[in-house]
């Protein structure tokens, strides 16, 4: 895969999930917050279009999103948020569903600035919104490795084995990875693995993976509620332990198992995307 202009890979992937609820949001924060602790430069799009997610998350208001950088009124570098951490956010607004109209040279225009960031990222985490519609399947086809959080309620593992099989009849050879978030312990994480490798196996044609698993929490809806990241917050929680596991597995996961890329790759991918 290509090399960002500082020589570097930039791994690219989705946080999702198929049903709302399952703290998908709130992992994405706190991985992106762990990587970037980790010394990674981390870019975080908030690409739930209608909720603005990370946005709620973390108490941001964002005066400008993606669609005005389009617009012309606004360049990159002027749209996007300071996070935890050092964490880069860009607010997507209803921007990047825009892209598939602009012509081939808006377009170009739009890529290169992409390309031309002053600050090269050595991750783009892509927070979608939860379910099977068009914009959430939309910036998953822009991806390879999909991270899917589900719990253990049987709600949750239904619609994230849709998700998968909606995601696989796209025939992209997609890296599914499973984390199991608000479980009790590894053992029943390892149970909602199970669960959803069995069926995996049986009627998907698919990578699927085991990421690892956050525990239930209280200090994790609490965060919410006062709109902080929970590993900010309260550093020392168990699920926060978790959450640190997860992003010291995923930075240290070798180039061959982590498909990588550049930003402008991403961006035109997404741009031609017809979900």
């Amino acid at each position: 895969m290509a090399l960002d202009q500082d020589g570097r890979r930039m791994r690219v992937l989705s946080i999702t999930s198929g049903k709302g609820g399952v703290g998908k949001t709130c992992v994405a924060v706190n991985i992106a917050y762990w990587l970037s602790r980790l010394g990674a430069k981390v870019l975080l799009l908030d690409a739930d279009l209608g909720l603005a997610n990370v946005d709620v998350v973390l108490g941001l208001r964002p005066a400008h999103t993606l669609e005005h950088v389009l617009s012309g009124e606004r360049t990159l570098p002027e749209i996007m948020l300071e996070g935890p951490g050092g964490v880069k956010i860009l607010p997507a607004g209803s921007g990047v569903a825009r892209l598939v109209e602009l012509g081939e040279e808006d377009r170009m225009q739009v890529f290169q600035e992409f390309d031309s960031l002053a600050e090269p990222f050595d991750y783009l985490i892509v927070d979608t919104g939860a379910g099977i519609s068009r914009n959430v399947l939309y910036f998953n086809s822009a991806v390879q490795d999909v991270i899917v959080v589900a719990t253990p309620e049987p709600t949750s593992l239904t619609d994230a084995y849709a998700l998968m099989k909606v995601l696989s009849e796209k025939g992209r050879g997609y890296r599914f990875r499973v984390l199991a978030n608000m479980v009790a312990d590894e053992r029943e994480a390892k149970g909602v693995f199970a669960r959803l490798s069995m069926v995996a196996d049986k009627f998907l044609n698919i990578s699927l993976g085991y990421l690892g698993h956050v525990v239930s929490d209280p200090n994790m809806p609490l965060a919410v509620r006062r709109q902080q990241a929970v590993s900010v917050l309260f550093p020392k929680t168990p699920a926060v332990r978790c959450l640190r596991v997860l992003s010291d597995r995923l930075h240290n996961l070798p180039p061959d198992v982590f498909p990588a890329g550049h930003m402008q790759f991403f961006w035109r991918r997404l741009a031609a995307q017809r979900a």
